[in-house]
């Protein structure tokens, strides 16, 4: 299992936090992923034989926001 922090733009809330760990779940080869508003950032504990980190970096943008 690997782990890998993104750096994220834009969130703001607890709706904002629910929608990234939201939609890094639902990627296939993502075990967990816990947001930090206050530092706006996103640890991620990822198989990456399942999943790239472009693909989580996508994710998140398509939730409207974006990856620092």
């Amino acid at each position: 299992m690997e782990q890998t922090t993104l750096k994220v733009q834009g969130m703001t809330c607890g709706h904002c936090k629910a929608s990234v760990e939201g939609a890094l779940k639902e990627l296939a080869g993502v075990s967990n992923a816990e947001v930090n508003l206050e530092e706006g950032t996103v640890n991620v504990s990822y198989n990456e034989a399942d999943v790239t980190i472009e693909a989580m970096e996508e994710a998140v943008e398509e939730q409207g926001y974006d990856i620092a």
